[in-house]
């Protein structure tokens, strides 16, 4: 999630909610897509009133792997790859580059830290980490947590 901390956690945790009322009324899992839906619904009834949210929603269910971004305008995208946030126009333009539907894993984890790496090191408001996770069909894994410092003096010396 992007955005004003308040409004990201404050609909993190109401989805949460619905989506296990949902789970406990239907003895099922919500989609993704359906989970996607009720966020963008949601937020979209404050439309103007300055909710300040960019989210991506993944998971897996029945239809195989599912990626929507959501904002605070309940706008919601379908698609394979998202960046949310002030770094996003960074993150795109290494994903852009690198990004091809039949990546295989270890080099889709480390294109995705490299984007994470370029939004936080040419914007300032994009925080000092990169927090890498796999969604498989069984959930998520983490994969590592890194210091964007430790990325930069790693990406410098590889050009040389």
């Amino acid at each position: 999630m992007a955005g004003g901390a308040a409004d990201c956690s404050f609909w993190e945790r109401v989805l949460a909610k619905h989506c296990r009322v949902y789970e406990l009324r239907n003895k099922e899992r919500i989609s993704v897509a359906a989970a996607s839906k009720l966020l963008a619904n949601m937020v979209y009834g404050y439309k103007g009133m300055g909710l300040s949210m960019g989210t991506m929603i993944c998971g897996w269910d029945k239809r195989g792997p599912g990626l929507y971004y959501v904002d605070s305008d309940g706008q919601r995208l379908d698609g394979n790859m998202f960046a949310v946030g002030s770094g996003a126009t960074y993150a795109y333009g290494v994903l852009d580059a690198g990004y091809s539907y039949d990546l295989p894993i270890e080099r889709a984890l480390a294109l995705g830290q490299q984007a994470i790496y370029h939004a936080t090191h040419r914007d300032a408001y994009s925080g000092g980490n990169v927090n890498l996770y796999h969604m498989k069909e069984t959930g998520w894994e983490h994969i590592g947590w890194t210091d964007v410092l430790k990325l930069h003096y790693q990406y410098k010396n590889e050009k040389k």
